[in-house]
């Protein structure tokens, strides 16, 4: 009896102990939700329009439209200019991984647009896997996007807390110099579809061990 007993005991242990590791294995690796704050600067993007959002592995940037617009003879450039105050918290080692952005552009024939991108990190341009940037030709009309791989090492936040400023500045160029006179050539940034209002930009985050 003793010897069931203390075997049924032992089981009971062990279940615990896998219940106890699944909930530990179970919990999220990640950001709590918080705002942070974000400054923009430059002709297409009204100052004190942005909000950063943090949660789980993303930082979401919310701001009104983004496009650049131009009727014929004329080259109109819009630029917009983002610094997100990112604070990491003590016990996460964070790599980001990846910027997205999606647009739309319409070139009439004659006409021609660019998006250009520049990531930065901590006022450094940041080296970025795949070409952040774009061009459109004549003749093309539809959406865009990029998933944009990024090259930086971890903030390693393991024993204290670190502050950071990401950045990214972006350019957006209509032309029109040769469209004819009742069109116009355009491009934009469009919100990415996600719950939480008119998202930009999203900046994804690794997380490794400390």
């Amino acid at each position: 009896m003793k010897i069931l007993s203390a075997f049924i005991s032992s089981l009971t242990l062990l279940s615990l102990n896998v219940v106890g590791l699944s909930q530990v294995e179970a919990q999220p690796v990640g950001f709590q939700f918080e705002k942070v704050p974000v400054t923009l600067f430059g002709n297409g993007c009204p100052a004190g329009t942005a909000e950063g959002i943090l949660n789980g592995d993303t930082l979401s940037i919310t701001f009104s439209e983004f496009e650049a617009l131009a009727a014929p003879p004329k080259v109109v450039s819009k630029s917009c200019n983002l610094r997100i105050g990112l604070n990491v918290p003590s016990g996460l080692n964070v790599q980001p991984i990846n910027v997205k952005y999606i647009g739309f552009a319409d070139v009439p024939q004659g006409g021609s647009a660019d998006v250009n991108v520049k990531i930065l990190f901590q006022g450094q341009q940041i080296p970025t896997i795949n070409n952040p940037n774009a061009t459109f030709k004549p003749g093309f009309s539809d959406v865009w996007s990029k998933d944009v791989g990024v090259v930086l090492g971890t903030i390693n936040a393991c024993k204290n807390p670190v502050s950071s400023i990401f950045g990214i500045n972006t350019n957006l160029t209509a032309r029109a110099r040769g469209i004819p006179a009742n069109q116009e050539t355009q491009v934009r940034i469009d919100t990415i579809d996600t719950t939480i209002g008119p998202v930009l930009f999203q900046i994804k985050f690794g997380f490794k061990p400390c």
